[in-house]
């Protein structure tokens, strides 16, 4: 091991950033653990509730990423602080980082800093999985910020501004983001504007698109997401470029359930003619299906997804039932190996539309035909 390497590293709210960040000496906050992390480090947060509005930096590499990882999923919680001015919870410009298993909770108390991102990644090969944000933007005072200037903001933003590359947004569930029962074009759920990856989330109660692409974003794969109750459910375009010329082409949106939104999935802006829309369960939305140069999509199923229990507040069951629509109809290449809840995919000979894949149990039989 590389005398500079610290594989493991503590952060506790019973810890002090004087200390040495062992496990019998953690750290008390994830920004000073972010300035010991070396490549190949693993900062370990216990549960407690952690104040937000820090940046890390550090970068780890391909080979050996950054792991900042919650010890308990959802047992960090990151919350705003009064008088912080920092309008992200969790800034990271590190390159090779992996953010996991963090609460990111924008809502405001008296007093509070109202954040406008909650988690905004720049780092090329960052990844942003298992976290649950929401209450982003949510007042009417974070919402005047918002559109000040056009700076917008979201749940999670993937951005390609330094031009940085390959962002991974995988197994999120992210909700009220934005003012309830008011649509925007400014503020988003899940927003990436370079190349990378948009699987296994749940993204709902949104009120601009749920899952959105704008500026550099191109070869984005958006697979295995299940979204709903939000302005748009899923958009693919390009414009206002940092680096590039655009426009968003060789971007995928395969396998995904869009249900109960203004609009479902559509183009918008500068795209190409290499982008594919395939097996897609496009549902109840007042406009389905919106698509630009003459593109097609492919394997469309336009029929309820039966949910065990759909509600559109977000506390409903919205895993499959055995005789949903959404099962054995998707693609396998390029899809997730595991669903939102690690659950193995395929259960039952192929892949299911959406965020979770059914699951037999006890003596049920796989539906359509298909084996275990």
């Amino acid at each position: 091991m590389m005398a500079d390497l610290v594989a493991d590293l503590y952060v506790s709210l019973n810890g002090s950033d004087l200390n040495s960040g062992t496990q019998g000496s953690p750290f008390r906050s994830i920004a000073r653990a972010s300035e010991a992390a070396r490549p190949g480090t693993t900062v370990h947060v216990a549960p407690g509730v952690y104040i937000g509005g820090f940046q890390t930096k550090a970068n780890g590499t391909a080979e050996a990423p950054i792991h900042y990882r919650s010890v308990e999923k959802w047992g960090a919680r990151i919350i705003p602080e009064a008088g912080n001015a920092k309008i992200e919870a969790w800034d990271n410009r590190g390159d090779y980082v992996i953010i996991d298993g963090f609460e990111i909770d924008g809502r405001v108390t008296k007093g509070r800093m109202r954040w406008l991102s909650g988690i905004y990644t720049t780092g090329t090969g960052s990844v942003v999985r298992n976290n649950k944000v929401h209450d982003i933007v949510r007042d009417s005072v974070a919402f005047r910020a918002a559109r000040r200037g056009n700076v917008g903001g979201g749940g999670i933003l993937g951005d390609g501004y330094f031009g940085n590359t390959d962002i991974s947004v995988t197994g999120n569930v992210v909700y009220n983001i934005g003012p309830p029962n008011r649509t925007n074009s400014l503020v988003h759920g899940i927003y990436m504007s370079t190349s990378g990856q948009v699987q296994n989330n749940m993204v709902y109660q949104v009120s601009g698109d749920a899952i959105t692409t704008w500026h550099d974003a191109r070869h984005v794969r958006i697979f295995n997401n299940t979204v709903f109750a939000s302005r748009t459910g899923i958009m693919i375009g390009g414009g206002d470029y940092y680096h590039t010329s655009g426009p968003n082409d060789h971007s995928q949106v395969s396998n995904n359930i869009v249900y109960d939104n203004d609009a479902g999935i559509l183009e918008h802006g500068d795209t190409g003619l290499n982008n594919i829309y395939s097996n897609n369960l496009v549902y109840r939305n007042r406009m389905n299906l919106r698509l630009r140069n003459g593109l097609e999509p492919t394997g469309t199923v336009s029929a309820d997804p039966k949910f065990a229990r759909y509600d559109p507040s977000g506390s409903g069951d919205y895993r499959l039932t055995a005789d949903s629509p959404a099962v054995n109809a998707g693609q396998r290449p390029d899809a997730p190996t595991t669903d939102l809840d690690g659950v193995a995919r395929p259960q039952c000979g192929e892949i299911d539309i959406g965020a979770h894949e059914w699951m037999p149990s006890g003596a049920q039989n796989c539906p359509n035909g298909g084996q275990r």
